[in-house]
């Protein structure tokens, strides 16, 4: 019996030693997981809606009043992350827009005064939230600078409208709020607002009927107050 539980006694210490050398084989054989590293870079493609305020005036013509036509279009953007929640975003699209009169513009017959094509690229700095998870806010706020290309003046079938519209490139403050919802480590959904603070100075002349139909000399001058909202839904990928 002694014999028996000696024999015993030994087989399950070759046994747990046997495993305590299998365990730390394993523990030695096993590598960490080493995450892969983000880049600082993001783009993101999205289909963006441009709505314009509506108003404007000529600054000789009491009562008048402008209307600009919003649009959607496609837009890209680049980001670069300085840390995981400071980043710059640079945007890139252009846009089209035709000019009609109101007020007393378009009581005198010029309801179509001209049409436009702007870039506006945009820069803003960034704070991203990082606490949520998958769903990642951020807002901003930046500088525009829109240029105005291919400028048409219009005028309706009875010929009152305008001639030489000439518009300012100008610049403008943008606010901007948004959120990335994120798939995996690259790709991910984004919805974003922009306001833009866009009011360009422009210069034109009256055409002759519409000269006559005002009673004014052909020269004018105003101002058009554009700030348009910029409604973008798209997606992302971080690099």
């Amino acid at each position: 019996m002694k014999k028996l539980i000696g024999s015993s006694i030994v087989a399950i210490a070759a046994a747990l030693s046997f495993s305590g050398s299998a365990s730390a084989a394993d523990v030695q054989s096993a590598k960490p997981v080493v995450q892969e590293a983000q880049s600082p870079w993001q783009i993101r493609v999205r289909a963006l809606g441009v709505v314009p305020r509506d108003k404007g005036r000529v600054h000789q013509i009491p009562g008048s009043e402008m209307d600009f036509s919003s649009t959607v279009i496609p837009e890209l953007d680049i980001t670069y992350y300085f840390t995981n929640n400071i980043a710059a975003e640079l945007i890139l699209g252009t846009t089209y827009s035709s000019i009609d009169g109101k007020g007393s513009l378009h009581a005198a017959g010029a309801g179509k005064l001209g049409k436009t094509w702007l870039l506006p690229p945009t820069l803003t700095v960034q704070y991203h939230f990082t606490n949520f998870g998958a769903f990642k806010p951020y807002v901003g706020a930046g500088v525009n600078y829109t240029i105005f290309y291919n400028q048409d003046s219009d005028h309706n079938s009875a010929g009152v409208g305008l001639k030489d519209l000439d518009i300012d490139n100008t610049w403008g403050g943008a606010l901007q709020v948004g959120f990335d919802y994120m798939l995996d480590q690259h790709w991910g959904f984004n919805f974003d607002v922009k306001k833009l603070y866009l009011r360009p100075d422009f210069d034109a002349k009256l055409n002759n009927a519409t000269s006559a139909a005002l009673g004014m000399d052909e020269h004018i001058s105003g101002k058009a107050k554009l700030d348009p909202w910029l409604i973008g839904a798209g997606v992302t990928y971080r690099f």
